[in-house]
């Protein structure tokens, strides 16, 4: 509240009303937040190529994934004071060039950890008892076919006591570990920034244990994985390709909420005809929006629009931070 306070005297004594494109939309509390602090919040979502002259109306933007903040637009609209981003990666805007012209950067890279978390076992939970073909399959012959399907389903695997490897051991990196400890899973952890770390698991009745986890090299954990879980940020090339299936355990398990790109598709299609891949489940895409028909009706992948931040608990953290990171910057 004195954060609001502050911010309200500091526009009146200037006489000024700070004017925010919300272009990808933000949470009803945080726009409430910023109204509060004598912000005007438009959301009206602005088509990309209008933006240039949409923007010289403005003094911030927020983007989420859809919006692109280039170098073009930034030089095109030099009274933008702020770019912020509701949620983690920045692989749409230019961030090193809009800093270098005084343009402040923000994100919430926190905020969705959990909800993607949660996300990567919805898909991991899919694919190791086939719901992802069940569910295509059951509609139209579960009525005449169901001894059939029920056989062809029954060969399910557990979590409990498997080895899955975690590609990026950032923030979403460390909460997917937490909820594969506690399922009872074994963790092994790749990260550019070798670290060793403690996972917190807490328990009702306050009661809490903390467990070391020591990163180690890529090829140990694409070799010693029984599943993979991507984290990464956006990559010139793909992390996973065919060099890297080969040395997978036979029948592992590959899930991706992080970036489209990290994984060669061919290459994966490939390893999933084969069996080299059992599974794979995908939140993300090369092409998006408009993802491979091969990709999109493979029997042996699970899919999801991208859609691993869009839990309501998710973006109200974000809707939350990202407008008190606007406030604190405006406030200076």
């Amino acid at each position: 509240m004195i954060e609001l306070n502050l911010c309200n005297q500091f526009n009146q004594r200037n006489h000024i009303m700070i004017k925010i494109l919300a272009n990808d939309g933000i949470d009803p509390i945080g726009k409430e937040l910023l109204e509060k602090a004598g912000f005007q919040v438009d959301t009206e979502t602005i088509p990309q190529d209008q933006l240039a002259e949409a923007l010289k109306n403005y003094d911030a933007i927020t983007v989420r994934s859809a919006t692109k903040v280039r170098k073009d637009l930034i030089d095109a609209v030099p009274n933008i004071k702020l770019i912020g981003r509701g949620g983690v990666g920045m692989d749409n805007i230019d961030v090193e060039y809009a800093r270098s012209q005084g343009v402040a950067v923000v994100n919430t890279p926190a905020a969705s950890s959990l909800s993607v978390a949660e996300l990567v076992f919805s898909h991991l939970f899919t694919g190791i008892r086939f719901l992802q073909d069940a569910n295509r399959k059951m509609p139209n012959e579960g009525a005449t076919q169901f001894n059939n399907l029920k056989k062809a389903y029954a060969k399910g695997t557990e979590l409990s006591g498997k080895t899955i490897g975690i590609i990026g051991f950032g923030r979403i990196g460390r909460a997917t570990a937490k909820v594969a400890l506690g399922l009872g899973m074994n963790v092994l952890a790749y990260d550019l920034y070798p670290s060793e770390t403690e996972i917190t698991l807490d328990f009702q009745g306050g009661q809490s244990v903390s467990i070391p986890i020591k990163t180690v090299s890529l090829d140990e954990v694409i070799a010693g994985s029984d599943f993979l879980s991507l984290h990464t940020p956006f990559a010139d090339k793909p992390i996973l390709g065919a060099e890297e299936f080969a040395k997978m355990k036979n029948g592992v398990g590959i899930v991706n909420c992080s970036r489209g790109g990290t994984i060669d598709e061919a290459a994966l299609i490939e390893a999933l005809n084969s069996g080299k891949v059992a599974f794979a489940g995908l939140d993300v895409f090369d092409n998006e929006p408009t993802p491979l028909a091969a990709i999109l009706s493979h029997p042996k992948i699970s899919l999801t629009p991208h859609i691993g931040a869009s839990t309501n608990e998710a973006q109200e953290r974000i809707g939350t931070e990202l407008a008190n990171l606007i406030i604190e910057h405006f406030k200076k």
